[in-house]
């Protein structure tokens, strides 16, 4: 389809999270999960109460040309994303980063023009996959070359973090963990050490950060056969590990499991098995509950934004820290409660829903608040990305529109809201 398909008589005004574009209804274009709201421009005699008759023909030529150039952008866009992704299977090596910066740089246009955070969720998580399983199988491969035997185990990758929720955004990092089946013995744990090593440089190379918090197959708490995964949970979820604190953060990260490449019974077996020990050691699960209730958020006096008093970030709040985490933490503890396996934040809000834990209105607002501060953290990446701004992080709530500060101001007191559940359902003190 071209924009020569287009027929420009009818423009139609499309909403994502309160954002108003004009578009053409060329859906094959725009394959968007957000909900669309369609509305046809108002009649002429409504629109000459406000212009003169022969303004109106340019206003619609103004209209025209700038739906034309937009389609024009986003066809181009997805024939160069198309063209890209099927590059990655004959690409190796730096080309693969190459491949990954222009797909995040289409992302980012592609937002700024139409701010869809669903889309740019599965769009970002779709080509990652793609290449994390590419890194993987020239992995194999070269190991193969280099006369270094595999196992005869079966093996899986697993992505956590927003990758497991399947909600990447433009900048990310490595959040990963290896299992592989038993029966291999001391050289499939030999083996799977190289095997790591290898992974996470090729990752790197391809684009993606080594994580700060070491989350990586390289060490050797995200690594293991399936029994050793077992030990390791049971380990936990017991209480019989030195640094509890950290071992049960360990077990939130692992909570957003999900399968990427290799055998998917295996991964399914084990995230099964994380799934089910949270939910049937009740005190590991309170205890994540008491933490996601005392997660602070940027709100103070009189509920209203709290931003930093002194420092580096005078005027500015932590939007990941102070609002979006504890949306995500939250409805987290809620979903593992209820037996729910989805990993996605918004898909978790709608299947409690379902189950009756949120009303349809509160749920409503869950997620709209969870598009409003993602939207703003991708807009803080975008200028990050350009450079304008230093860290990924903080935002100064000031420099919004008026409606933005209360959309954002909102979604903290909902979030609060969702805290106060929590707290009542686990009878927390």
């Amino acid at each position: 389809m071209t924009t020569k398909d287009i027929n420009f008589s009818e423009c139609y005004a499309i909403v994502f999270s309160g954002q108003v574009r004009y578009y053409t209804g060329v859906h094959e274009t725009m394959p968007f999960s957000a909900q669309i709201h369609h509305t046809k421009l108002p009649d002429l005699t409504d629109i000459t109460r406000y212009c003169r008759v022969e303004d109106i023909e340019p206003f619609l030529q103004m209209i025209k040309g700038a739906v034309q150039s937009n389609c024009n952008h986003i066809l181009d866009w997805k024939h160069t994303s198309e063209q890209l992704i099927e590059s990655i299977q004959s690409t190796r090596g730096p080309a693969l980063k190459d491949i990954h910066e222009a797909l995040n740089r289409i992302e980012m246009e592609r937002f700024l023009l139409v701010p869809s955070v669903s889309e740019l969720h599965r769009s970002c998580t779709h080509y990652r996959d793609l290449l994390a399983q590419r890194v993987m199988s020239i992995v194999f491969a070269d190991m193969d070359l280099a006369g270094l035997v595999r196992p005869s185990v079966p093996f899986a990758l697993i992505s956590m973090g927003s990758d497991g929720r399947e909600e990447q955004t433009l900048i990310t990092d490595q959040d990963n963990l290896i299992v592989y089946g038993d029966g291999g013995g001391e050289a499939a744990d030999q083996y799977f050490i190289e095997f790591s090593s290898r992974l996470v440089d090729g990752l790197e190379e391809a684009g993606f950060k080594r994580c700060t918090g070491d989350i990586m197959p390289t060490n050797q708490t995200w690594r293991g056969s399936f029994s050793q995964w077992r030990k390791r949970l049971f380990s936990i979820v017991r209480y019989e590990v030195e640094d509890i604190g950290k071992n049960v953060m360990d077990l939130i990260v692992m909570s957003d499991a999900r399968y990427v490449a290799g055998d998917l019974e295996l991964a399914t077996d084990l995230i099964d098995m994380i799934r089910n020990m949270e939910r049937d050691y009740f005190q590991v699960l309170w205890g994540m509950a008491k933490a996601a209730t005392e997660m602070k958020l940027a709100l103070g006096f009189m509920k209203r934004i709290w931003t930093e008093g002194s420092g580096d970030h005078k005027g500015e709040f932590n939007v990941k820290l102070l609002a979006w985490a504890p949306l995500v933490m939250n409805v987290r503890i809620l979903a593992i409660n209820q037996s729910i396996p989805a990993t996605s934040t918004l898909e978790r809000i709608s299947l409690l829903e379902v189950e009756g834990s949120f009303s349809s209105a509160f749920a409503r607002e869950l997620i709209d608040a969870y598009h409003v501060l993602t939207k703003q953290r991708i807009l803080i990446q975008i200028r990050n990305l350009k450079g304008i701004q230093q860290d990924c992080h903080y935002l100064n709530p000031y420099q919004l529109s008026t409606a933005e500060q209360e959309q954002i101001r909102q979604a903290m007191i909902k979030i609060e809201d969702l805290q106060k559940i929590i707290h009542t359902n686990f009878h927390i003190v």
